[in-house]
């Protein structure tokens, strides 16, 4: 065997031991990480549907100027893509504030 991997393996073994022997303080240790990690949830939501939807309209705004007789119909697709992307960032957040409160 590698012996560069079992010493990795024995280095992550030494650095976790600490978790094992940790007490858990119980409930108010578990309501802390919820906040934390439905902070985590929302920033990465909305990050990715920011990305999504300017990826969206920067699609939409090119597909215009090739073809403008189809604006219409671009328009109402960009619309609906964008109601839907937005739809997952107010979704997390729903789900945030049911586990958070």
């Amino acid at each position: 065997m590698n012996t560069k991997l079992i010493l990795v393996a024995m280095a992550l073994l030494i650095c976790a031991s600490p978790m094992f022997g940790a007490e858990m303080s119980g409930a108010e240790e578990v309501r802390k990480w919820v906040a934390i990690t439905s902070g985590f949830a929302m920033a990465i939501a909305s990050g990715l549907c920011g990305l999504a939807q300017a990826k969206a309209v920067a699609a939409s705004a090119e597909a215009m100027a090739r073809n403008p007789g189809a604006s219409a119909a671009i328009r109402f697709a960009l619309l609906l893509g964008l109601v839907l992307i937005e739809s997952l960032a107010l979704y997390t957040l729903v789900i945030i504030f049911a586990k958070v409160v």
